[in-house]
């Protein structure tokens, strides 16, 4: 079977790239390359910008209700299309279809947010707010904005991004993970098919060099980026250099407090699997369970829990976890594990050496418990982006609250409590953006904004939710006066009655 090669999308079409480097793209399962991607070129990445900058002359003055009805469009066409969609997601980043069917739900959600762009978009009015004087808001498109993405989540990551952008009346350059491109481009492809016009929404690949472009580049206006925080910081920097707003959503160390008074079992299963699942490779992952008291006590029951979860390949359904992205990020976890064993954690579950019938060449990893962990520990200060758990233990709900607000990251953070008193004081303490009462991972719907903080997030504004449309927005304030035409007998006054 031939290996398919990944092509850009430029003004409405799929173009294949004149690039001399190529890079396969690798079921993680099997160590199969099921696809090749091009790394463009400059001009390449000046093409696309090019035609997304052409397109907005028209687009921008589309009217609201016909972008509507093109989101409406592409919401279905996501619905109809799930499982193809969920398929490319397990082949090439490896989760199970499960979670990729989840991940296209909340993807989806963001699309049908924009759905609403005709009530999301509107401004403000204040009749006579001076003797005669009207003052408006109109909240116009910036131009060209950009999107660039992490390979963890590829179809709600460019969903958080390039929906609204365009709905608003931007037009788009996206550059996917080179990782996993496949399903972001049928993504696209579905975009188009619901009727966004040519160079609208434009994709193009690459790494370093052509991201680098994109936060360079004069005409674009500006970029949303989600991936780590290295990558996050670097890219910031050059966009404010080059004048354009930027949102930068980047690393986490996430945190799960459990108190005694907690429904013992639906907290443990809802760690277990915010910290398992996907392989731990998603930044809004529960990867440090802090027990309170006599939830302490709790800690074998949690070490049961993570040894009965089931290792397999994403097309595996009734498995947990799949394999991790590559052989990279597999010896990359196998190494941080070792560095906690070394540095005094207490290792209870060993994920490392994880071995899957049928599939020998596999990415795999299995849940892995360290207890007494200290936050002095690499396991503690690196985010591991693997099926890694880390316990700590403390007296009160006060140290668990100190402990976590002396953490640098603020993506998210849960607790998990009967008591209204307690989570009242842990939402009003904690200095972390996203919180979970009950709930092991606190994204919100996609009609609230997403609100990391901290070393977490760069930027003022984060996707979707109201923050997104006034991120992807120039509000332009009007203020009008009109007076009497001085000479009546013009005929200026019976043409407006006529009109």
């Amino acid at each position: 079977m031939p290996v398919r090669e990944i092509p850009m999308y430029i003004d409405g079409q799929p173009v294949m790239s004149q690039s001399q480097d190529w890079r396969d793209v690798v079921n993680p399962a099997t160590q199969e390359v099921v696809a090749r991607v091009p790394f463009c070129t400059a001009e390449e990445v000046e093409r696309a910008i090019a035609s997304a900058k052409t397109a907005f002359k028209e687009w921008r003055k589309m009217p609201l209700g016909k972008r509507m009805r093109i989101m409406l469009k592409l919401q279905a066409l996501i619905r109809e299309n799930t499982a193809e969609l969920a398929a490319l997601i397990t082949e090439e980043h490896g989760k199970t279809l499960p979670d990729a069917e989840g991940e296209v739900g909340r993807g989806l959600e963001v699309v049908e947010h924009a759905c609403s762009i005709t009530s999301l978009q509107l401004g403000e009015l204040a009749e006579n707010a001076a003797n005669e004087v009207d003052v408006y808001t109109m909240h116009q498109p910036l131009g060209v904005g950009a999107g660039i993405t992490a390979f963890n989540f590829p179809i709600m990551l460019p969903c958080f991004m390039f929906p609204l952008a365009i709905a608003t009346g931007n037009t788009f350059v996206l550059k996917p993970s080179e990782q996993d491109p496949s399903s972001t481009m049928r993504l696209v492809e579905l975009a188009h098919e619901a009727g966004v016009p040519a160079g609208v929404l434009n994709v193009v690949h690459g790494g370093p060099d052509v991201a680098n472009q994109i936060a360079d580049h004069q005409d674009i206006k500006a970029l949303s980026f989600i991936g780590s925080t290295h990558v996050g910081s670097l890219l910031y920097n050059r966009a404010a250099a080059a004048g354009k707003r930027m949102q930068s959503m980047m690393g986490a160390k996430n945190h799960c407090v459990v108190m005694p008074d907690a429904n013992r079992s639906q907290a443990i299963d809802s760690l277990l699997g915010s910290a398992f699942g996907a392989a731990g490779q998603r930044c809004m992952a529960n990867s440090v369970v802090v027990l309170v008291g006599e939830a302490r006590e709790w800690l074998k029951d949690i070490e049961e829990g993570a040894r009965s979860m089931k290792v397999g390949p994403g097309t595996q359904r009734d498995a947990d976890l799949g394999p991790l992205v590559s052989p990279q990020a597999k010896e990359r976890v196998e190494r941080l594990i070792t560095a906690g064993e070394k540095e005094g954690a207490k290792l209870m579950v060993d994920g490392r050496g994880c071995t899957v019938d049928g599939y020998p060449n596999g990415n795999f990893v299995g849940p892995t418990l360290f207890a007494d962990v200290t936050a002095e520990m690499t396991i503690y200060r690196e985010e591991i982006f693997g099926p890694v758990l880390c316990v700590v233990s403390v007296e009160t709900l006060d140290e668990a609250i100190a402990f976590i607000n002396a953490n640098p990251n603020g993506n998210g953070t849960s607790i998990f409590t009967n008591s209204g008193w307690v989570a009242r004081r842990f939402e009003t303490d904690i200095e972390v953006g996203q919180i979970g009462i009950n709930v092991p991972i606190p994204v919100p719907v996609a009609y609230f904004s997403f609100t990391g903080s901290r070393a977490s997030k760069l930027g003022d504004l984060g996707p979707n939710g109201k923050q997104a449309i006034t991120f992807w927005t120039q509000t332009k304030t009007v203020t009008a006066r009109w007076f009497e035409p001085e000479n009546v007998s013009s005929g200026i006054n019976s043409t407006i009655s006529l009109g």
